[in-house]
């Protein structure tokens, strides 16, 4: 597997269609987060703003090997297993992205809370942010998933689907990455730093249970 992952990391890399959703990603940042603000307002906006991307990142994934290649790789280590390391090699990149990201808004930001009325531990809420950032990145490479190849193919099905299902995955009550975000948002309201745990668990759970559907539907369908 550590070779797959580093063969399909190096594609995703090479291929360097991952700019457009990096790229997207820190003009939402630099629009949206200013320095000076309250950290964990600052730091929910970092979360809630890399789930698309995480999805995006993962259509790349899936997407982008050419499909005698695909079909090389499949027959050698078997079809799951190659498109599990696509798979994994863009959440690994979507969470190192959101961790970087996350850590950088925490140095940017005021630790304070909303209308800067009590303090809030930088390191604490560092963690969380992080945190949280993992938990979008999981739900969103779930999303996505879920919502390409071998699922979708027609990319005039698979794009839409993939936008709306983030869209919800974001707002939609009782969805990790929203109990994730909304945590920090009422925490930078309280001054109660959160620690989303409990997000970031069912995050994994989803997205082990989307990865492995994915996987099995790969066996049984060509490129």
């Amino acid at each position: 597997m550590t070779a797959l992952l580093r063969y399909q990391a190096a594609l995703l890399v090479r291929s360097q269609r991952w700019l457009p959703p990096v790229i997207l990603y820190a003009v939402f940042l630099g629009v949206g987060v200013q320095s000076g603000q309250p950290v964990l307002d600052s730091l929910g906006y970092t979360a809630a703003a890399l789930l698309p991307v995480a999805a995006w990142l993962v259509r790349i994934g899936v997407t982008g090997e050419p499909p005698a290649a695909r079909a090389c790789v499949a027959a050698a280590t078997g079809p799951a297993k190659a498109h599990l390391a696509g798979l994994l090699a863009a959440l690994l990149a979507s969470a190192a992205l959101g961790t970087v990201a996350a850590l950088a808004v925490t140095l940017i930001s005021d630790p304070v809370t909303n209308g800067h009325r009590a303090h809030v531990p930088p390191l604490q809420a560092g963690a969380a942010g992080v945190l949280a950032a993992l938990a979008c990145a999981l739900l969103g490479s779930a999303v996505g998933a879920l919502t390409n190849w071998p699922l979708l193919r027609s990319p005039g099905r698979a794009v839409p689907a993939m936008l709306l299902a983030a869209l919800l995955s974001v707002v939609v009550a009782g969805s990790p990455a929203q109990a994730a975000v909304s945590g920090l948002v009422t925490g930078s309201e309280s001054g109660r730093v959160p620690v989303p745990l409990l997000p970031l668990a069912a995050a994994a759970l989803l997205t082990a249970a989307a990865f492995a559907t994915a996987c099995a539907l790969t066996s049984r369908r060509s490129p």
